[in-house]
């Protein structure tokens, strides 16, 4: 187990296979901000949702120097299915190995109906254009948190 990360510390490099047969690493996105969300899975409510709102408010993402991509354990053939059945701009990365999220501590034992289990905690890392991370929210609300993500992407250039 890695110690946990906190505001300032450099962002864990990370290469990974994502949707459409690309790639996606973090040294793609020197000198703009990355927004990095865990998920736990493709197609259910929250996670529909959440990649959704992305999508919805990318362009103003965008104008503010923001990339956005998303992370979860699902195969890359998922992700195709998962953005064409909802139109999912975003990018959207496999981690079918655990090793990114067990490197940004969101690969955590979960419990629901007193069943514990292994699982992703959905969290959001945003990193800065040197490769710092400058927030994290862990334990997401779907609701309203995509506006709060954008809510600080704004205030960095004010």
């Amino acid at each position: 187990m890695t110690k946990p990360l906190s505001i300032g510390d450099r962002a864990p490099v990370f290469c990974l296979p994502a949707d459409g047969g690309s790639e996606v690493n973090l040294a793609d996105f020197k000198g703009q901000n990355l927004v990095l969300y865990f998920y736990p899975k493709d197609d259910t409510s929250g996670c529909t949702t959440e990649a959704i709102a992305f999508t919805e408010k990318m362009s103003v993402f965008s104008k503010n120097n923001t990339k956005i991509v998303g992370i979860s354990k699902d195969s890359v053939e998922k992700h195709d299915k998962f953005k064409a059945k909802h139109e999912i701009k975003i990018q959207l990365a496999s981690d079918e190995s655990l090793k990114v999220l067990q490197k940004y501590n969101v690969w955590v034992e979960k419990s629901m109906y007193g069943r514990k289990y292994m699982g992703i905690e959905r969290a959001t890392f945003l990193i800065d254009e040197e490769g710092k991370i400058i927030h994290i929210w862990r334990k997401v609300k779907v609701k309203e948190h995509v506006d709060a993500v954008l809510a600080v992407v704004s205030e960095l250039n004010t």
